[in-house]
């Protein structure tokens, strides 16, 4: 299939979006090209976490970055609006990138509360009480949501898993965002339309389950959505335990319509696991 070719059909009620670096990083280690062309020919409307030096092959195959990654150096989500010491920083890098989507037109960039301790790279260094880590946040937050509200583009803050311990994409102990109900409190008290929920549904089960109650509780909070199988952060097949048309069709069914970006480390072909990912999803 080339550029000029139609995507796959879809049902068009799913905005399907792929996650550039579980592609790249991983497995057969596909180009930044091979990404964008492969979703396109699966009938996705977008690549995400893809770096804006990538963002021309976006534009040749009639894709955007659903979401883009917000600038920080190292693992991106160790530093964040948690710890006041990173507010400069993190405001600084994510405001670039905000100007960077704004001009290319695409829709979102995501952000993190960061590790819970006062050193993100040394637990014995003292953890940041809850409340200060809410306070720290909401306040970082609404020093750049105005920005983000007249750059137009929308500051989507992640729930992430604490359990998984087995690989360093998989899970990410010493997050301080690992429960969904505190992330969605900080996201309530920023008040913004520019600042919503980043809903991962592989993170919420592991955390919490009851995937599509939580869905009808903060659908007016959700700005962005991930899938991957769960345990294992798999491809969205059999062996995992995620009933994804159910969840899905629960999303569809609060008029949901974001990017679901597909964000699972493929443990096989990836195309297949893609394909899988795609058709399952697509309800």
């Amino acid at each position: 299939m080339t550029a000029d070719e139609p995507k796959a059909k879809l049902k068009g009620r799913v905005n399907h979006s792929v996650a550039f670096w579980c592609f790249n990083a991983r497995g057969e280690q596909w180009s930044a090209e091979k990404v964008c062309s492969v979703t396109r020919d699966l009938g996705g409307k977008a690549v995400e976490l893809i770096d804006p030096s990538e963002w021309h092959h976006l534009k040749k195959y009639d894709l955007v970055c659903g979401l883009a990654a917000n600038g920080m150096p190292g693992a991106p989500f160790m530093r964040g609006f948690n710890n006041p010491q990173f507010h400069d920083e993190v405001i600084t890098t994510t405001s670039k990138t905000i100007d960077q989507c704004a001009d290319a037109k695409f829709p979102n960039v995501i952000a993190f509360t960061g590790y819970k301790w006062v050193n993100p790279d040394d637990p014995a260094s003292g953890t940041i009480a809850p409340d200060d880590a809410f306070k720290s946040c909401v306040a970082g937050l609404k020093k750049l949501a105005p920005y983000a509200e007249k750059k137009g583009v929308t500051v989507c803050l992640e729930h992430l898993n604490t359990r998984d311990d087995t690989d360093p994409m998989k899970g990410h102990p010493g997050y301080g965002g690992d429960d969904l109900e505190f992330v969605a409190s900080i996201v309530k008290a920023v008040g913004s339309p520019r600042v919503k929920l980043l809903f991962d549904f592989y993170h919420v089960q592991l955390m919490h389950g009851d995937l599509i109650r939580r869905v009808e509780q903060h659908k007016e909070l959700i700005g962005h959505v991930h899938t991957a199988g769960a345990p294992g952060r798999g491809e969205l097949d059999e062996n995992q335990e995620i009933n994804y048309p159910a969840v899905l069709r629960k999303l569809v069914s609060t008029g949901y319509t974001g990017f679901v970006g597909h964000e699972f480390i493929p443990t096989r072909d990836p195309l297949a696991g893609l394909k899988q990912a795609i058709e399952t999803c697509d309800v």
